[in-house]
């Protein structure tokens, strides 16, 4: 079973007002950030910020496409713990580390292909599909490789996840980032295939006499999803140097709380890229300016919450609030208020 369809006739995008507001709040918690801490707007700290988004940034974009298309993966953070696990136990068998990325990514595919197989081929909710898989891959990951950590990965490939850009302060993780979201952003607004995604969230049935390959079409989506994941897992391990079953744990909450903060309707069938990327930059900013202020991790856990409740209730509320404005502007027209 899907989210709960969007409402007829209800735009296909994110307007752009809300994108507007997210970028606005960036720039706002800049400029707190800078106020709260000398060290805030120095280059070391915003290269090190960037570097700690990475992971949430590349797996929001798989998110964004699927809960456009009315769905949800919420076995994300664990896909990257079992991959990661997956990563250090080939590495730790002396298999080169070519071959160990390609068979990590492999699997990550693989557990994407399971949720998506059990959604659209047995019809099953993705909300109950992948709370469970979110279980059933972490319990793997600790089967994998057990309380222990692997942490001896040669330089050049750790160099690869916390190294920077020759020359800049720039996270050598966050040039594939950006060259994945303008990927991302490309297909979901400038091709055939994104605009099937639009249909699909905002009515599935209609999409499906329409002539859309719905299931299919939710099954690659479910696959990206686990293939994104997977190469987070790279990056992560790489990043930390240090394959752990618990790596990542709970950071499919970071990632939804971006993506509906970014304007992605949780009902599917509107939303935009740039809003999430936005968002996934403004929830790092208020973390890093809150940690430079020594807030203490309670009150970070506390804010994320908040921000995950103000992602689901500020485009619901910038939404009545431009329906009540349309009827405002329809019984003051000439045309409208005529009885």
């Amino acid at each position: 079973m899907s989210l709960p369809p969007s409402a007829p006739g209800r735009p296909a995008r994110s307007p752009l007002g809300w994108d507007a507001t997210i970028i606005a709040l960036v720039v706002l918690a800049l400029g707190l950030g800078s106020r709260l801490s000398d060290a805030f707007l120095t280059g070391a700290n915003l290269s090190n910020l960037s570097a700690n988004l990475v992971e949430v940034a590349l797996i929001s974009l798989t998110m964004t496409l699927i809960i456009i298309a009315a769905e949800i993966d919420l076995s994300v953070a664990s896909t990257l713990g079992v991959c990661s696990a997956l990563l250090g136990v080939l590495w730790a068998a002396h298999v080169p580390m070519g071959l160990a990325i390609l068979l990590t990514l492999g699997l990550g595919a693989l557990a994407g292909f399971f949720n998506g197989w059990l959604v659209t081929r047995l019809g099953l909710p993705s909300l109950a599909v992948t709370i469970g898989t979110l279980a059933l891959y972490r319990g793997l990951a600790y089967a994998l490789l057990g309380d222990r950590a692997v942490a001896d990965f040669p330089p050049f490939w750790t160099n690869l996840g916390f190294g920077l850009v020759p020359g800049t302060q720039i996270p050598i993780p966050l040039v594939a980032f950006v060259v994945l979201a303008v990927i991302t952003a490309v297909a979901l607004h400038a091709t055939p295939f994104g605009r099937s995604l639009y249909a699909i969230g905002a009515n599935e049935v209609a999409a499906r006499f329409a002539g859309l390959r719905v299931e299919r079409t939710k099954l690659l989506l479910f696959i990206l999803s686990g293939l994104m994941s997977a190469f987070a897992a790279v990056v992560y391990t790489f990043r930390f140097s240090s394959a752990r079953a618990d790596n990542a744990a709970g950071l499919e909450l970071s990632v939804i709380a971006a993506v509906l903060l970014g304007g992605v309707s949780i009902f599917g069938g509107r939303g935009s890229v740039v809003g999430v990327i936005a968002a996934v930059f403004l929830i790092g900013i208020i973390q890093n300016a809150l940690t430079l202020a020594d807030v203490p991790n309670e009150i970070l856990t506390i804010v994320t919450g908040l921000l995950l409740i103000l992602s689901v209730l500020g485009p619901n509320v910038a939404a009545r609030l431009r329906a009540a404005r349309q009827r405002r502007s329809n019984l003051t027209s000439p045309k409208g208020g005529a009885p």
